[in-house]
């Protein structure tokens, strides 16, 4: 495929100005006069320099990569047809979508953009965070640095001690359960080539504990709502978790809570402290 750069720069021009800061959590300040978002915040949003975005926006520079297209149908809120039609645009064929799509739809971004003062992710079936608040940030470490199946955090459950460390020491039987019985469930759904499959694999071949529990085909373990997090500064943390589910990419908005009075609600209080920092 051969990229379109009037199409493509045309394109992105539109889109920038059709988003208001408001959508992407951004401040609009008293003096703004751009029509939607100024080329800066468009490119911190992708990832990318304004230099490198306004090149773009002019018809110039070197064809982008698919993982630079994918950031900018991120960063800019896209739809999955938007996102398909940016691809062919730049002259890539578009990625897959379904359960192994890792482009979040626009409106569980603007949930997530105006969740700042509570812990939230959008994770994938698989466990596989792609976006946090700063305050999911705090709470749990940046679970987004992971590559590999250790992106998986069913599959680093079994492999990565430090995992096991966030959570109540008493829930971890329970958890064990739920996580292999999850990832049995994935992968007799998505079948014998899927990467659930493959970490099912992985984890056969690496971890006993993981062995024993799959022999024992159990399936339909459920989160529980109430999560019990272990913080390495604020000590346990007695959290409600509830979910939002876009079906079309199998991602998933968690949103962690206490109850009000509550300790835990008070300990939540202080972790608007600690987003501004590296907790841990």
């Amino acid at each position: 495929m051969v990229i379109d750069r009037t199409g493509l720069a045309e394109f992105l021009r539109r889109r920038r100005a059709a988003l208001q800061p408001e959508d992407v959590g951004l401040p609009r300040g008293r003096r703004r006069r751009t029509e939607g978002l100024r080329r800066e915040e468009a490119a911190a949003l992708c990832h990318m320099s304004t230099d490198y975005y306004a090149r773009l926006e002019r018809e110039r520079g070197p064809q982008p990569s698919e993982q630079m297209i994918a950031s900018i149908a991120q960063g800019l809120h896209l739809s999955l047809d938007e996102r398909d039609h940016l691809f062919r645009l730049a002259g890539h064929n578009p990625p897959a979508r379904g359960a192994i799509g890792e482009h979040i739809s626009p409106g569980l971004l603007r949930i997530l953009d105006r969740l700042d003062d509570t812990p939230a992710e959008i994770v994938t079936e698989l466990g596989e965070t792609l976006r946090q608040t700063p305050l999911g940030v705090a709470l749990t470490g940046d679970t987004t640095r992971f590559s590999g199946p250790a992106r998986s955090i069913g599959y680093r459950w079994f492999t990565d001690p430090g995992t096991r460390a966030l959570y109540a020491p008493e829930d971890h039987p329970f958890l064990t359960r739920m996580f292999a019985s999850g990832l049995r469930e994935l992968a007799t759904l998505r079948g014998p080539g899927s990467r659930a499959a493959h970490f099912a694999e992985l984890l056969l071949d690496r971890s006993e504990e993981f062995r024993a529990v799959w022999d024992t085909h159990e399936v339909g373990v459920r989160p529980d709502e109430v999560k019990h997090f272990v913080h390495p500064e604020l000590g346990p943390l007695e959290l409600n978790c509830q979910r939002l589910i876009d079906p079309d990419q199998s991602h998933s908005l968690l949103v962690y809570t206490a109850v009000p009075g509550s300790e835990s609600h008070e300990k939540l209080q202080l972790l608007s402290v600690l987003a501004t920092r590296t907790a841990y």
